[in-house]
Formats: structure tokens, C-alpha cells, sequence
């Protein structure tokens, strides 16, 4: 069975990953911008400050890659990323936060995320690597 990455991975638009950026706080979603930009083979088309607006710009906009924070307004990062897999099981979704890995919410890792990663750790490259790789190996582990 092919995971979610290799499903889009044929399809990409102009051969670019397409980003959402979804945050409630705009200083993180303008670094997490900014990083991207220094990764050709990343497009941020939306970002979006709260858990409802990113389930509405993933479904009108169909991202390939959405970044989540795991706490915002409204409804949550895990929840949000719960209905954009199930709406669409071909994006992919990262969780973000300042959690360590260990504090997170118990139900992170079933929300349909491929992987965590921490604010701190931000980066376009290793961000790419997951998405390439289809997330990290011991993200679902216990």
C-alpha cells in the first residue's frame, strides 16, 4: 500500500509541495514562511490562524503538506488534522508545538499527523526529509 506522500508525489503541482501553515500565533507562521522559502521545492499557498480555518483552506485548496500547530482557538491542531486526513487521506500533516515530545496531548498520535516536530526545530530541509520519507518511523510508536 503506498502512504499518502507517494500518492501526491505524481501529482504535485509544478513539481512543488504545496504548504498550508496553520498557527494562531503570525510570528511563528512568518518564520515557518520564511523557512520554507529557503527550500525551492516548497509552495506555502495559505495559512491560516485557527484549527476551523485550516480544515476549510485544506479542503478549498487541497494542500499536500499541512503544517498544524497542536493548540489553537477554537477547534484544535489535533482535531483539525483528525478531519483534513479523513476528509482527504492524501495530505499529509505535521504537527508543531513547543511540547517535548513526551508532554504531548495522548491523542497527537492518532490524529492522522505523520510526525511532530518542535517549534525550536523548525526547519524547511528536515521538514522535507519526513514528507519525503512519509514521516518518522517512531512517531506512532508507544
Amino acid at each position: 500500500m503506498l502512504a499518502r506522500w507517494q500518492l501526491h508525489r505524481g501529482f504535485l503541482h509544478d513539481g512543488l509541495v504545496r504548504v498550508l501553515i496553520a498557527d494562531d500565533q503570525p510570528r511563528f507562521r512568518r518564520a515557518a514562511r520564511a523557512a520554507l522559502r529557503l527550500c525551492p521545492e516548497f509552495e506555502v499557498v495559505a495559512e491560516a490562524g485557527s484549527g476551523d480555518e485550516a480544515v476549510a483552506l485544506a479542503a478549498s485548496l487541497e494542500p499536500d503538506l499541512a503544517i498544524v500547530d497542536i493548540n489553537m482557538p477554537g477547534l484544535s491542531g489535533i482535531e483539525a488534522t483528525r478531519q483534513m486526513t479523513q476528509a482527504r487521506p492524501a495530505i499529509v500533516a505535521v504537527l508543531v508545538s513547543t511540547y517535548e515530545l513526551n508532554d504531548l496531548p495522548a491523542d497527537a498520535r492518532s490524529c492522522g499527523a505523520i510526525a511532530y516536530m518542535h517549534k525550536e526545530d523548525f526547519d524547511g530541509q528536515a521538514l522535507m526529509a519526513l514528507y519525503e520519507r512519509g514521516g518518522d518511523p517512531d512517531w506512532r510508536r508507544d
